[in-house]
């Protein structure tokens, strides 16, 4: 059996943000955007159709190269990881979900220390043209971005939200890549005797297995989501408490799942092309070297 390459999931990852990023883009403008109590929220197509009228469709699309470096470090990182653990677990037998739950809980951690520089770099392009002119950061892809945070911040603007973004890649490794792993197995399991149609390993229960983990993901993953681009897109070095204190005092603790719709309308999408890209390219790697 040929083992999965360690860098396939960073590829599939770069693949899905490809498609979803436009997206992200609007995610991330509704969750740094405050509004006052009582004031509609902008939809996600709102959000997006005032970009496009403003800035045009390229607008939506800022940011992309700092999304591929992002995927390149952190879904690198938290998928390959979590698939040698797997792996090695699976050696004596089929392991247990409490043991895939807490191995993509850790290879979320690690994902999430080595993407949150261009975790930085993504939220500040994506919410830049929000800013007055004066306090734009400027950056005109990713790579340049992440050499002028460097530059000008140091080791503690590349470190700025590790904490929270840490915390959020381990809910959402466990949350999206140890669910679709438990939904996937229990649908192979139950699907004949709950439904009377036995699922096999294929593309629909791919993509079944992995709705299922997006939404679930989405939901676990809000609240530190919402914290973790309101730190990064600040220019203050505001503490986590007191970000998250004055954000339920002034707008309430339903601002901790502000943007749901749109982070699952993104993350919908995404876990769904993440695995169904990655299973694919698993079985061409598999067919190439068998």
């Amino acid at each position: 059996m040929s083992h999965t390459p360690f860098w396939l999931g960073g590829v599939a990852a770069s693949m899905a943000a490809s498609c979803t990023h436009p997206l992200d883009f609007a995610k991330v403008r509704m969750q740094t955007t405050e509004t006052a109590p009582g004031v509609k929220k902008p939809s996600i197509l709102t959000v997006l159709r005032a970009s496009i009228q403003e800035s045009g469709i390229r607008s939506v699309y800022t940011g992309l190269t700092a999304s591929w470096m992002r995927q390149m470090s952190y879904s690198l990182v938290r998928l390959g990881a979590y698939e040698g653990i797997k792996e090695h677990l699976s050696r004596d037998g089929p392991p247990s979900t409490f043991s895939l739950i807490a191995a993509a809980s850790f290879a979320g951690g690690l994902g999430g220390i080595v993407g949150n520089p261009a975790d930085i770099v993504l939220v500040r392009m994506t919410s830049d043209s929000m800013r007055p002119p004066e306090k734009r950061y400027g950056y005109s892809n990713g790579v340049t971005g992440l050499f002028s945070l460097a530059k000008e911040e140091g080791i503690r603007g590349l470190c700025r939200g590790l904490g929270t973004n840490t915390t959020r890649a381990v809910l959402m490794n466990a949350s999206q890549v140890g669910s679709y792993d438990f939904f996937k197995a229990t649908l192979l399991r139950h699907s004949g005797p709950v439904f009377n149609y036995q699922l096999k390993d294929n593309l629909l229960l791919h993509v079944t297995a992995s709705l299922l983990a997006g939404t679930f993901a989405t939901t676990v993953c809000s609240p530190a989501d919402v914290m973790r681009t309101r730190i990064m897109s600040s220019t203050s070095n505001a503490s986590l408490l007191h970000v998250l204190t004055t954000s339920i005092r002034e707008e309430g603790p339903r601002v901790l799942f502000k943007g749901w719709t749109p982070a699952f309308m993104r993350l919908g999408p995404n876990t769904v092309l993440l695995f169904v890209f990655f299973e694919q390219l698993k079985k061409g790697w598999t067919s190439m070297n068998s």
